[in-house]
């Protein structure tokens, strides 16, 4: 294909993506009172081949082209036109968590860090305890993990998908709502963020094995720790420069320009060294400078990074769903077990440990309920599993299930949780 080739199927396909995630989000948002993440989501399994590769598969094929191109002397390459949508979808991803970080209340985070450490550990120690037992099952019955996989990769795999947390829904929910400031939505946020930070970290592991190489995850959680302490106690007075450029100037293009910079390099650094970027984008964001500034980096990226960029991410999952792999009773009943252990892991547990922390059993129940959603974080590390040759179609799909499932459950549970309270009317 030409470049101009490429061009051409891009705008269709983004035609086509953006349409079809603006009419489930319509239909969601009224109907069944969904965010726009989880409409988004779903949108993108129905343009994948469960439901589009169904009704028009000549077609679905053709616009998400997932076969390689055969070259005249009969070499297969990958389909650019793929390529080119997950590098969108990445950069969409990280100015996202970007600014999920820039709204996460680290000062409020200090003063309740034990009730936070004792919420994390449960939505860490629970589910993944789960998971890896599970995955010995599915390791020896059906084909679930690719053959490469030794059997401990595959308990660390599927116990760190279950510990992953929808983190920017998650934060999407508590910011339509008004609760990013509040004592309850800061537990969640922050135990969210150590839960995902763990399961990066046991993810890099996985990698390490299934490449046989040590320096794959020394390096990830090396480099991670690193980047963390650079960015709380280098980067953080560095970035102060921002407020004072921004009370001389505000935020111009060359302030914007800058800040963007800065967010690629971390993005690529972290990508680098195998905690992805997002982590990095997130940390970002935590340590920049709250105030005008903050608020002004919002105001100039937010719309067009949800309602352009990030949707992209959803479908281009989606695309590698195939919920017609799951096709006897006993793969539907392994899907039913892991929504169960899902659902047992982290909503129930997560639960209990925020009651042990203090909260009352209604905002107890509705951080289970937010820790309990997978969402968009569900689909990074399924994706990477699959790219990587860590698990099968089968299992990608089913655990794809299991995450649209469990995040379709969070926002009504929230909305009966919070109907009547002052929260809800606070956020109205």
């Amino acid at each position: 294909m030409s470049n101009f080739d490429l061009v051409i199927q891009l705008f269709l396909q983004l035609t086509v993506i953006l349409a079809t995630c603006r009419i489930v989000t319509i239909i969601g948002r009224r109907y069944l009172g969904q965010t726009d993440v989880v409409c988004e989501m779903i949108a993108g399994v129905m343009l994948g081949p469960s439901l589009l590769g169904l009704i028009a598969p000549d077609f679905q094929q053709w616009l998400f082209p997932k076969l390689p191109i055969i070259t005249a002397v009969g070499l297969k390459i990958p389909n650019p036109s793929m390529s080119i949508l997950y590098a969108i979808s990445q950069i969409g991803l990280a100015i996202y968590m970007f600014l999920i970080g820039l709204e996460f209340n680290t000062k409020l985070l200090k003063h309740h860090i034990k009730s936070a450490s004792l919420l994390s550990a449960a939505g860490i120690i629970t589910p993944f305890i789960l998971g890896a037992i599970a995955s010995f099952w599915f390791y020896r019955n059906g084909d679930f993990f690719q053959p490469k996989v030794m059997p401990w990769s595959a308990a660390l795999y599927l116990g760190a998908s279950m510990t992953i947390t929808a983190f920017p829904m998650l934060a999407r929910i508590l910011y339509e709502r008004g609760l990013t400031q509040t004592r309850f939505g800061t537990l969640a946020l922050g135990a969210a963020s150590v839960d995902d930070a763990v399961a990066w970290c046991l993810l890099a592991i996985v990698l390490a094995s299934v490449k046989n190489s040590l320096s794959i995850a020394i390096l990830a959680i090396g480099g991670g720790i690193c980047y963390v302490l650079f960015a709380i106690f280098l980067g953080q007075p560095l970035l102060k420069a921002f407020t004072r450029m921004t009370k001389r100037e505000g935020v111009n293009r060359q302030t914007l320009t800058l800040m963007l910079i800065i967010l690629m390099f971390c993005a690529w650094f972290t990508d680098v060294t195998g905690i992805y970027a997002i982590f990095g984008a997130f940390v970002l964001g935590a340590v920049t400078p709250r105030g005008e500034f903050a608020q002004q980096i919002r105001q100039y990226t937010e719309f067009l990074t949800t309602s352009f960029l990030l949707p992209i991410f959803f479908v281009f999952s989606g695309l590698n769903t195939q919920i017609g792999l799951v096709n006897t009773p006993t793969l539907w009943g392994v899907t039913l077990l892991i929504i169960a252990i899902a659902i047992l892991g982290k909503g129930v547990a997560c639960m209990l440990a925020a009651k042990l922390a203090g909260e009352n059993w209604r905002e107890s129940a509705t951080i289970g309920a937010l820790m309990n959603a997978r969402g968009l974080m569900e689909l990074i590390i399924l994706n990477i599993g699959l790219e990587q040759g860590i698990i099968t179609p089968t299992l990608f799909t089913i655990m794809v299930i299991m995450a649209v499932i469990t995040t379709l459950m969070a926002s009504p549970l929230i909305a009966f949780l919070l109907h009547g309270t002052s929260y809800e009317k606070s956020s109205t």
